[in-house]
C-alpha cells in the first residue's frame, strides 16, 4: 500500500489548509488516526436494539434543537435504511454534514425519498455499511466535498460521480471495485483518492485531468496499469505517467490548489495573486471561527451525551431494581397460586373420593335391590311351579263345583230366614260400589280425553254430570233398594260381582298379578337407573328376570280370564237349575255368600281345642268362637287371662267373663290331676285332612327386602312425556315406562324397541 503523500504548499497556506480539517479525525474516521473503529464487512439485518433506537431518537432531537450545528450524526444506530426523518431534517435545516457510518445500510436513498433532499450536504460519511451500489443520480449532490465509502460492498461507481465538481476527498477503500469510471476526469477539485483494498488493477487515463489530486492511495503490487514500479513511486509519478499517456503536460497540484479553494467564491480573481491570497486568508479565518464554534458545540454535545448516558444508567439501574421487585412479587404470587392449586387439588381429590364412595354405595344398593327382586321372582316362580304341579287343585275345583250345586238348592228354612231388607241394602251397596268404580274409571278416561280436545268446558260438564249422579244416588237410595228387590237381573248382577270378589282362586290370581306388576315396575326403574349410571353389570340377569315375570304375568292373565269364564259357567248352570217359581232366588244366594265365613277363619276354628269349643257351647257363647279362633286362644292361655283381657277381646258380659274363666280353670285343674283324661279327649277329635293346595289367602304384596334406592323418593315418570306416572305394562317385553295417553301412539317399546303385542294397565292405589 502506498503511503499518503502530502504535496508541498507555501508555508502561509499550509496552516490554513481546509483539507487538514476535512481529513481530521472528527470528520474522516477512515484516516490512519481514525481507523481504529472497524465493523464486519457482512452483518445480518436485525431489529434495532433499544439502545440503538434511543440513540437515534436522541440524535434526531439534538439535530432539531434551536442553535444546533450543521451536522446530523445517526451512526451506530443499527439502521437497515436511512430514515425518512433524516432526509427531511437535512432538507429543512440545510445540514452540511451527514454521518451515517457503522450501520447496516444496503441502499442510500430509501423509497419515497429523493436525493435532492441532501443538496446542501458537503460531508457524507457512509463507511462500515453494506452498500452494494450508489444511486445513479449521485451527481446531483453539487455541494458535496467529502465522500467516505470505506468498507462497503461496492463493485462499481456510477458515471455521475464525475458530476461532483466540488468533491475534494473520495475514499472507496475496502470495497470490491474492479475499475473506476472514466468520468473521474470531471473531478476538478479532487485532492485525495483512496482505492486500496479493492480488486482494482488499472487506473483510467481520465484521472490525469484531476489536476488538483495530491494524494492517491492504492495497492501498487496488484496494479497492471500503470506498472507497479510507477505506482510505487507515488502520486506525482502516477500523474506524470497518465499525463504522458494522454499527451498533455504535467503540472504540480500546487498550481491548481488556489483556484480550487476559490471556486466557492464565484471563480478565480483576475486582480493578482496577492488579492487572491488575502481573500483566501479571510475565508480561512471565517472557517477557523466556525470550526472553533463547532468544537465548542461538539464538546457541549459530548457533555450532554455523558449526562444522557448517566441518566440512562440510572434509569437502567432503577429498571433493574424494578425488575427484581417484580420478580420477587412474581415469586410470591406463584407461591400463592401453588398453595391455592394444592388446596384445590386436595379438595378435588376429597370430592372424588366422596363421589367414589357414593357410587360404590349406590352400586351396592343396586346389587341388594337386584338380589331382593331376584329372590322374590324366584319365590313367585317356585310358588307358581308348585301350584302347577299340584294335581289336587282339580279335585278342589270339583269339590267347589259340587258345593256350588248344593248351594243351588234352596230350603224352606233359608226362605223364611231371608233378611230381605238387609240383603237388598248390601246388594245395592255392592252394585253402587261396582257402578261407582266403573263410573269413576269411565269418567277418568273421558276426562283425560276431553282435556286434550276441550280443556275447561268438558271438565265442568263432566263434574256437573258426576254431581247429578251422586245426588241421584243419595236421593233415590230407598227407591233403588225396592227396585233391586223387584228386579231379578240386578240381583243376579250383584250376586255375580260378589261371587267374583269372594272367589278364593280369583283372589289369589289377582294378588299374584298385583305383585308381578309391582316387581316389573321396580325392574324397569332399576334398568333406567343403570342407564343413568352407565353400568353393564348383571344386565343379562335383569333381562332374564323381566322376561320370566312377563311370561308369568301372561299366564296369570290367561288363568284369570279362564277362572272368570268358569264362574260365569257356574252362574249359567245355577240359572238353568233354579226353580222357576222360587221367589228371591238370587237374594238367598247373595245372603249365603255374605254369611259364608272366610276359609282362613274356618281353618282357625278347626284349630281350636275341642274342650274350649265345648266350654263355649255349654255357656251359650258360640258367637265368640270366631274371636277365640282369630286370636288363637287356648285353654292354657285362657287360664292366665283376666276379665279385663276378655273384655278387650270383645266379651262384654261380666257374668259370662267370670263363667268362662271359672270353667277354664276347672278343666285345667282336672287335666293337671288326670292328664290321661285330656289326652283321651284330644285323641277323640278327628284331624281334618290337610289341604293339598294352599288354601289360605295369600298375603298382600310383600315389601321389598332390599334397601330402597336413593332415587325412590322421587316417583317414576313416563319416558315419553316425562310428566305422568307409568301405568301401562308392555307385553311380551314387560317394561313399565309409559302412561296411558302416550302408549296409544306407540307400536314398539321405547326402552327395548320390541313390538307391543298386549298392553296391561296398572291402577295405582291412593
Amino acid at each position: 500500500m502506498v503511503p499518503v503523500l502530502q504535496p508541498r504548499l507555501p508555508s502561509k497556506h499550509r496552516a490554513q489548509d481546509p483539507l487538514a480539517f476535512l481529513c481530521s479525525d472528527h470528520l474522516c474516521p477512515w484516516t490512519e488516526a481514525g481507523a481504529g473503529l472497524k465493523m464486519p464487512l457482512f452483518s445480518r439485518k436485525k431489529k434495532p436494539s433499544d439502545d440503538a433506537r434511543k440513540r437515534l431518537e436522541y440524535q434526531m432531537c439534538l439535530a432539531k434543537e434551536a442553535g444546533a450545528d450543521d451536522s446530523l450524526d445517526i451512526s451506530r444506530c443499527e439502521l437497515s435504511e436511512v430514515p425518512y426523518g433524516a432526509f427531511a431534517t437535512c432538507k429543512v435545516l440545510q445540514k452540511k454534514v451527514l454521518i451515517i457510518h457503522t450501520n447496516n445500510l444496503t441502499s442510500l436513498v430509501p423509497k419515497s425519498c429523493s436525493l435532492l433532499s441532501l443538496i446542501t450536504v458537503k460531508v457524507l460519511d457512509l463507511h462500515d455499511n453494506q452498500l452494494a451500489s450508489l444511486p445513479a443520480d449521485i451527481g446531483q449532490l453539487a455541494a458535496l466535498q467529502v465522500l467516505n465509502l470505506e468498507r462497503n460492498l461496492l463493485k462499481s461507481l456510477p458515471q455521475s460521480v464525475g458530476d461532483l465538481a466540488q468533491l475534494q476527498v473520495l475514499n472507496v477503500k475496502g470495497n470490491q471495485l474492479r475499475a473506476l469510471p472514466g468520468s473521474v476526469s470531471g473531478l476538478r477539485s479532487l485532492r485525495a483518492l483512496d482505492v486500496s483494498g479493492n480488486e482494482l488493477q488499472e487506473l483510467p487515463r481520465g484521472l490525469a485531468h484531476a489536476r488538483s489530486l495530491q494524494t492517491l492511495t492504492l495497492d501498487a503490487s496488484a496494479m497492471t496499469y500503470p506498472p507497479p514500479d510507477i505506482c510505487s513511486a507515488g502520486t506525482e509519478a502516477i500523474q506524470q505517467f497518465l499525463c504522458k499517456e494522454c499527451g498533455i503536460a504535467y503540472y504540480p497540484p500546487s498550481e491548481y490548489l488556489l483556484p480550487t479553494l476559490e471556486s466557492d467564491g464565484g471563480g478565480t480573481s483576475v486582480d493578482g495573486l496577492d488579492r487572491t491570497v488575502e481573500k483566501y486568508l479571510e475565508e480561512e479565518r471565517e472557517w477557523q471561527n466556525k470550526f472553533l464554534d463547532y468544537e465548542k458545540r461538539k464538546e457541549r454535545k459530548a457533555q450532554e451525551k455523558l449526562e444522557f448516558e448517566r441518566r440512562l444508567n440510572m434509569g437502567q439501574r432503577e429498571q433493574a431494581l424494578l425488575v427484581q421487585q417484580l420478580s420477587s412479587h412474581k415469586d410470591e404470587i406463584l407461591q400463592t397460586v401453588r398453595e391455592e392449586q394444592q388446596r384445590l387439588e386436595q379438595g378435588l381429590s376429597k370430592h372424588q373420593r366422596c363421589l367414589e364412595e357414593e357410587r360404590l354405595k349406590l352400586l351396592q344398593q343396586l346389587k341388594d335391590t337386584e338380589q331382593g327382586i331376584a329372590s322374590r321372582i324366584q319365590k313367585l316362580l317356585e310358588d307358581n311351579q308348585r301350584q302347577k304341579q299340584c294335581s289336587d287343585i282339580l279335585k278342589s275345583l270339583e269339590n267347589e263345583r259340587i258345593r256350588m250345586e248344593q248351594l243351588m238348592a234352596i230350603t224352606q228354612e233359608e226362605t223364611e230366614q231371608l233378611r230381605r231388607r238387609e240383603v237388598a241394602s248390601a246388594m245395592q251397596q255392592m252394585l253402587a260400589e261396582t257402578y261407582k268404580n266403573k263410573l269413576l274409571q269411565v269418567t277418568s278416561e273421558s276426562r283425560r280425553q276431553d282435556l286434550v280436545s276441550q280443556a275447561c268446558s268438558s271438565l265442568a260438564e263432566m263434574d256437573q254430570k258426576f254431581q247429578q249422579i251422586l245426588a241421584w244416588q243419595q236421593l233415590d237410595q230407598n227407591k233403588a233398594v225396592s227396585q233391586i228387590l223387584q228386579q231379578t237381573e240386578m240381583q243376579k248382577t250383584a250376586f255375580e260381582a260378589l261371587q267374583v270378589k269372594k272367589d278364593l282362586m280369583h283372589r289369589q290370581i289377582r294378588n299374584q298379578i298385583k305383585l308381578i306388576e309391582t316387581e316389573l315396575l321396580q325392574l324397569t326403574q332399576l334398568e333406567l337407573k343403570r342407564q343413568e349410571l352407565d353400568t353393564e353389570t348383571l344386565q343379562e340377569a335383569v333381562v332374564e328376570q323381566r322376561q320370566a315375570l312377563s311370561c308369568l304375568l301372561q299366564q296369570l292373565l290367561k288363568e284369570k280370564k279362564q277362572r272368570e269364564e268358569e264362574l260365569q259357567q257356574i252362574l249359567l248352570e245355577m240359572e238353568a237349575k233354579s226353580e222357576t217359581k222360587q221367589e228371591n232366588y238370587w237374594l238367598i244366594q247373595y245372603q249365603r255368600l255374605l254369611n259364608q265365613k272366610p276359609l282362613s277363619l274356618k281353618l282357625q276354628e278347626k284349630g281350636l281345642e275341642q274342650q274350649l269349643v265345648t266350654l263355649l257351647l255349654e255357656l251359650s257363647a258360640e258367637q265368640y268362637v270366631p274371636i277365640f279362633a282369630h286370636h288363637r286362644i287356648s285353654l292354657e292361655t285362657l287360664g292366665t287371662m283376666s276379665a279385663s283381657d276378655l273384655e278387650k277381646l270383645g266379651v262384654t258380659e261380666a257374668g259370662l267373663q267370670h263363667a268362662i274363666l271359672r270353667r277354664a280353670r276347672e278343666i285345667l285343674a282336672v287335666a293337671t290331676t288326670i292328664p290321661e283324661l285330656r289326652k283321651a279327649e284330644d285323641s277323640e277329635v278327628p284331624a281334618g285332612p290337610e289341604p293339598s293346595a294352599p288354601l289360605e289367602e295369600p298375603p298382600g304384596p310383600a315389601a321389598p327386602t332390599a334397601p330402597p334406592l336413593q332415587g325412590d323418593e322421587k316417583k317414576s315418570e313416563c319416558v315419553v312425556c316425562m310428566e305422568q306416572e307409568p301405568e301401562m305394562i308392555f307385553l311380551p317385553c314387560g317394561h313399565v315406562c309409559c302412561c296411558q295417553g302416550c302408549c296409544e301412539r306407540l307400536h314398539s317399546c321405547p326402552l327395548c324397541r320390541h313390538d307391543i303385542a298386549q298392553r296391561v294397565r296398572i291402577f295405582h292405589s291412593a
